[in-house]
């Protein structure tokens, strides 16, 4: 059987995840944090023995960086790299900006995790005049106004990334090429749906921890991903991280709101 190895990454710690606000498609920067945790990916990628041929990551800075600081840490700085909205965060609507703690305590801890855990229920709609309408932000010049969502589900994610994938992505790993994914949360919890077939009371429950490689090796033929010894709960892939290590980052997430 002919595989190919694929990373995915999701940033570092950004300051809006230190602070906990909803961010989507808001262009913050990384912590100090942030980069330590890119830099320890690139690390353990190293430590692995992978040479990248090329990388694909966001518009976003906090991803656009994470995925520079990697190729850097690894001596492969000459990788091609490829940005593209379509690997963007999930759009939050009108909760770009909003602390997820204090959401939870104007709106109750049920409606919140309905925005942010639900399958097929988008946030509250931004309106263009929103302080952070992708409209305001850098990131976005140029981009067809039609294509900038109000606001996304996983589902809506889902469908902004899949063709990306199949079309862009996809022939490139068919053709051997080793490849790094710097993106986001939701941006890689859509593909890893998409590639372990997850349901969707299942795929909404799955946390991504900043900073931590996710490697997976799918079939060249069949885009299927073969599971592999020490993969994480749900998923064929593994986490290039100690187990302990990776319980206390996905809690970390788990834990943004609470009752």
């Amino acid at each position: 059987m002919d595989t190919q190895k694929i990373v995915f990454i999701r940033h570092g710690q950004s300051t809006w995840n230190q602070e906990n606000k909803f961010t989507g498609w808001v262009d913050v920067p990384l912590t100090e944090r942030g980069t330590t945790e890119a830099r320890d990916g690139g690390i353990a990628l190293s430590q692995s023995g992978i040479v990248f041929d090329k990388a694909y990551t966001s518009v976003l800075k906090r991803a656009v960086k994470t995925c520079n600081i990697i190729l850097e840490q690894m001596d492969q700085q000459y990788v091609q790299v490829e940005k593209d909205y379509r690997l963007c965060e999930r759009m939050y609507g009108s909760l770009a900006g909003l602390n997820k703690q204090e959401t939870v305590d104007k709106h109750g801890i049920d409606q919140v995790m309905i925005w942010r855990r639900s399958y097929d229920v988008p946030p509250p709609k931004a309106e263009i005049t929103h302080e952070f309408h992708p409209s305001k932000i850098s990131a976005f010049v140029g981009l067809d106004p039609e294509l900038i969502p109000q606001s996304e589900s996983l589902k809506d994610t889902l469908e902004r990334v899949l063709p990306y994938w199949t079309s862009v992505i996809e022939p490139d790993i068919k053709s051997g090429k080793m490849l790094l994914v710097a993106a986001h949360g939701n941006s890689i919890r859509a593909i890893i749906k998409h590639l372990d077939n997850i349901p969707e009371d299942v795929i909404t429950k799955i946390d991504i921890p900043t900073g931590v490689p996710l490697q997976y090796e799918l079939n060249k033929a069949t885009m299927k991903p073969i599971p592999q010894e020490g993969s994480a709960k749900h998923l064929s892939g593994k986490y290039l991280i100690d187990e302990s290590q990776l319980a206390a980052k996905i809690a970390e997430v788990k834990h943004q709101t609470k009752a």
